[in-house]
């Protein structure tokens, strides 16, 4: 739905671009007065749709004079895909890669001056690619998934590993025979358990299904963990600079840890900053929002306005 531009200073229109052969749904803000414009592209975590927060952030930089992206990953909310729930990490940086390019395209976009902003899963998506992309101009990854392998081998307890790798070959053999992919929850449900179960994640995913209009799916497929397990987004992080790079890291987060972000920012080449707020994976979204928001909009704001 569209928003007041004389109320909060910038509208909102749906948008659904065919990107890689899928219709990704997204919110395209637009900021009040004359462009052009700078332009943010911004994506969601693991199993989320861009209703689990997104808005808030797009807003706060909307409002400060910024055009803004936001979107359901493939086979995720709103956008199209299949199977449903199947989050690959490396088809999520190939939509954002054209993501960024439909921006570009778009009036009263200036495309010299494009930001990416990715949180959680898509905070190591905007790290893998800006290592790559020359047209991003700035990135703040926040509360970012830095190595999927080491992630992995935290979450799950050793003697579970070796069975859990067989029935990743076992759900790979059966889709290669035409059968349905394996799933999991993402939360528990009754006594069914899930990938997520810490109080804070049940609250964060618990209410995904309401604000998106039922269109959140509580699993996700096999593959998916399997891929997230491979994932290592950071592995070329020295390689952004020149780029600017913000890194908003919890010094209490146990989902994606602080300690692996922490190194990731010591190899990261400037111009960097580091914030460093005080609280768990979750808190960006919610109670500590405004300082989370505020340092993503400064940065943003130093290195994508220009001069004066």
């Amino acid at each position: 739905m569209p928003t007041s531009a004389s109320t909060l200073s910038f509208s909102r229109v749906d948008v659904a671009p065919q990107i890689n052969g899928v219709s990704l749904a997204g919110w395209l803000y637009r900021p009040a007065g004359p462009g052009p414009w700078p332009a943010i592209v911004m994506s969601h975590g693991f199993a989320c749709v861009k209703e689990q927060g997104l808005d808030r952030f797009a807003a706060c930089f909307a409002a400060a004079g910024f055009a803004v992206l936001a979107y359901d990953h493939r086979a995720c909310g709103a956008s199209g895909g299949s199977p449903r729930g199947e989050i690959d990490p490396l088809a999520q940086i190939a939509d954002l890669r054209e993501m960024v390019t439909w921006i570009q395209m778009q009036d009263g976009i200036d495309p010299e001056r494009i930001g990416l902003w990715g949180t959680s899963y898509s905070g190591g998506h905007v790290l893998a690619l800006g290592a790559i992309d020359r047209r991003i101009g700035c990135i703040v990854a926040q509360v970012p998934t830095i190595s999927g392998g080491e992630s992995f081998r935290r979450r799950v307890a050793p003697d579970a590993i070796a069975p859990l790798r067989r029935r990743f070959n076992a759900d790979r053999a059966e889709r290669l025979r035409g059968g349905e992919p394996e799933r999991r929850r993402v939360i528990p449900e009754g006594d069914q358990p899930g990938l997520y179960h810490s109080p804070e994640a049940q609250a964060f995913w618990g209410v995904a299904a309401a604000l998106s209009a039922g269109r959140w799916d509580p699993q996700v497929t096999l593959r998916s963990v399997e891929l997230a397990s491979d994932y290592e987004p950071a592995a070329a992080i020295e390689r952004i600079s020149p780029v600017p790079l913000l890194m908003v890291v919890a010094d209490q987060d146990d989902v994606t840890p602080t300690d692996l972000a922490l190194a990731a920012y010591q190899r990261a080449q400037e111009p960097k900053r580091l914030c460093l707020i005080r609280g768990g994976h979750f808190d960006p979204y919610d109670r500590l929002f405004p300082q989370a928001a505020a340092a993503a909009r400064d940065w943003f704001r130093t290195h994508l306005t220009p001069a004066g």
